[in-house]
């Protein structure tokens, strides 16, 4: 039986630090040079195990691989010709750090291992948590500056939340999330090249191209078998990964905050602190491997996990910036209608705002169109019995604008270079901490004025041309930017604690742990076509739970793809995220209307299950797909089952369920027919979907006493 606990030990005679999970161990040993080094990560193993084991060594190990056992963070020293995840530069040009080790401290599931560079006022902390009934191991470094004015600043070119590494397998495949603009968190599953591979983002946001999460394994691996090892970095910046595996069959990888050509002077006193680098092992395949991720982020990172994500109606189809009092409070009264909890008014809203070209910085109500403000329609909507929500976009300004008319400064520019404008806008500078002030007042003005229970905080461009003029560190504002895009978030939420707020960055951006922290939910993608969300909302869920994936329903055609798809469809794919509306409901038949409103209620019935059960990709054969979500208990089971398209002679067979119990029964409960789980689990369930294409079914299965 797996421990429910977890655990830190360090052996000072051995310099064995050991971290212990429900189904795993990991384990370091400080090595002779005073370097932290790894040792094993895996299934558990006993303690008398653990010490036996030899410290690793490169196949081979010649006069030409003196230092090849791999670091837990890797400097720039020694005869260490991979990538390294800490590259310094002291005041007299000399590169690297060469540690001693200084001591231990524990502190509950916390580990610490204090080094201190033999030569300069450098020390750094190695930081190790584990979390009751998670599998997940969180690491992040602390490096500190510990000398005085006159010893002269320290140059960090990188810095790396923490390094790992793969055991030795027969070979290696990667999977990680690529994509762009409406197609992300597309799933890329291949051989690990021998070779550096690099993830990264230089955009200054997590990015719609690349995730800062991965999982590995030695190819062999399935959907409910097979080890893998998974890594991802909470941090909503530019980040980079480099996966490297050597000619002789080791792989390690190392990640942090940051691309190359950007750093960060560290001043006498100063402590730099990376964000978390966590990782998991399961033997459990990539099923496992996203349910772990997903318990984590229940317990550990997002706000209020137990608290239901609303059915929300969002008005940005039905007007784009054809926006006013009359048309919102229509599209309010039928959003009401159908079951929606949440209604948000979209961009236009604000200023000057008739177009993407003007208004961005202004945040009061449009006069022309909320000749009252918007406290009136706040208030009908509340009555209505929804929350009343809000499109902000807080880090972006238009030149035609009455803020960049004031303060043009305040924008992210090299004034020596022209200025990109993405989508008409520039990009404020929160690094500056009277830009984050007035932020952070303008959006608490927004809340309490207009009786504020939900922002959507777009970030609709990416940072080019970086610069502050006349500040000794300029490359700061690439973290303390994001920096700052988080105390604002967690002011917000301190100071009104019925807040929520929803991440977005045109689609998805910008979700990564680092903003699921401060936010309810994030926007998956701009992307509503239901047959494109499919397989966008398949790579979300290898790292990310379904109660932080919005999801809509939209009109038919879809205004991205021109795809007709009936509203059934639309919403079966929908609901396996935080089930949303927003489509122009003043063109919807009455007979759509009706029908919406009994799909949400289905929705409402099984949100618990969705939202906090555990999550199971399924496939068949047929083109079907589908999502199972079962109670923590295994009593209650929702299925969604998808088949975009059919081909003649290929009728779809049944869907196997492998998260029931095979010694249990099950009741339908649409139909009353029972099932035996283990026919269910290994045989599959009969879909009896409608014919022809875009076809879907919601299944409920109750286990039987």
């Amino acid at each position: 039986m797996p421990r429910t606990s977890s655990t830190v030990s360090f052996d000072r005679a051995l310099g064995l630090a050991v971290l212990r999970t429900p189904h795993s161990a990991y384990a370091l040993r400080i090595g002779a040079d005073g370097s932290p080094r790894h040792l094993y990560w895996g299934p558990d193993l006993a303690d008398t195990e653990l010490k036996a084991l030899p410290d690793a060594t490169s196949p081979a190990d010649s006069s030409f691989e003196a230092d090849a056992a791999p670091d837990e963070l890797a400097p720039q020293t020694g005869a260490r010709f991979g990538p390294a995840g800490l590259q310094v530069r002291f005041a007299d040009g000399t590169r690297g750090a060469q540690w001693h080790f200084a001591g231990h401290h524990i502190e509950g599931g916390e580990l610490r291992l204090r080094l201190t560079d033999r030569h300069y006022p450098l020390a750094a902390e190695l930081c190790y948590r584990v979390r009751p009934g998670s599998d997940v191991i969180e690491r992040w470094t602390e490096l500190t500056h510990t000398g005085t004015e006159d010893s002269g600043p320290i140059a960090v070119d990188r810095f790396d939340s923490a390094s790992w590494t793969a055991p030795a397998l027969p070979d290696y495949r990667l999977s990680h999330l690529v994509g762009g603009w409406n197609s992300e968190f597309q799933l890329h599953r291949d051989r690990l090249p021998v070779a550096e591979t690099v993830l990264t983002s230089r955009r200054g946001v997590t990015s719609h191209h690349a995730n800062p999460w991965l999982a590995l394994d030695d190819g062999t691996a399935g959907e409910e078998d097979g080890e893998v090892w998974s890594t991802a970095l909470a941090w909503s910046g530019s980040w980079r990964i480099t996966v490297h595996r050597d000619p002789v069959g080791r792989t390690t990888w190392t990640g942090g905050l940051g691309h190359e050509g950007i750093g960060w002077t560290l001043a006498p006193g100063e402590t730099l602190r990376s964000p978390v680098f966590a990782g998991l092992y399961t033997d459990g395949g990539f099923g496992a491997v996203s349910r772990a991720w997903h318990t984590y982020l229940r317990a550990h990172v997002l706000p209020s996990p137990d608290r239901d994500r609303p059915v929300l109606y969002n008005s940005w189809e039905a007007t784009g910036f054809g926006i006013d009092h009359p048309g919102q409070l229509h599209l309010a009264r039928l959003a009401a209608r159908l079951g929606a909890e949440l209604f948000v008014v979209d961009d236009g809203w604000f200023g000057a705002r008739t177009s993407d070209r003007a208004g961005l910085g202004d945040w009061t109500p449009r006069p022309s169109a909320f000749p009252d403000g918007l406290r009136p329609l706040a208030d009908e909507v509340h009555r209505l019995g929804m929350d009343f929500g809000l499109w902000v976009e807080p880090e972006m300004v238009n030149r035609d604008s009455d803020l960049y008319r004031a303060h043009p400064e305040w924008v992210v520019h090299t004034p020596t270079r022209d200025a990109t404008e993405l989508r008409n806008q520039l990009m404020l500078n929160f690094a500056r901490p009277e830009v984050e002030e007035w932020a952070l007042r303008t959006l608490d003005r927004l809340v309490r004025d207009h009786a504020v229970d939900w922002l959507k905080w777009d970030a609709n461009r990416v940072v080019t041309e970086a610069g502050r003029p006349g500040h000794p560190d300029p490359d700061r504002l690439w973290i303390d930017h994001t920096r700052a895009v988080y105390r604002i978030m967690d002011r917000l939420r301190a100071d009104h604690p019925g807040l929520r707020i929803e991440a977005c960055a045109g689609g998805g951006g910008r979700v990564d742990l680092g903003i699921l922290a401060r936010t309810d939910q994030a926007w998956t993608s701009d992307n509503t076509d239901p047959v494109d969300r499919i397989g966008i909302q398949h790579g979300f869920s290898q790292l990310f739970p379904a109660q932080a994936m919005a999801a809509w329903v939209t009109d038919s055609p879809n205004v991205t793809t021109g795809r007709a798809t009936p509203l059934r469809f639309r919403f079966h794919v929908a609901m396996a995220g935080a089930l949303g509306l927003g489509g122009d409901l003043t063109h919807w038949s009455e007979e759509e209307l009706d029908e919406a409103a009994v799909l949400v209620a289905r929705y409402k019935e099984i949100r618990p299950l969705v939202q906090r059960g555990r999550q199971h990709r399924l496939s068949g054969p047929g083109g079907v797909t589908g999502m199972h979500y079962a109670s923590e208990d295994g009593t209650e089971h929702a299925v969604l089952a998808w088949r975009p398209t059919t081909r003649f002679g290929h009728p779809p067979t049944a869907l196997a369920l492998p998260a029931l119990d095979p010694a249990a029964r099950y009741l339908d409960l649409e139909d009353g027919t029972a099932h035996s789980g283990a026919v269910l689990a290994r045989r599959g369930i009969d879909l009896a979907l409608p014919e022809g294409d875009y076809a879907s079914r919601l299944i409920r299965l109750r286990r039987m006493a």
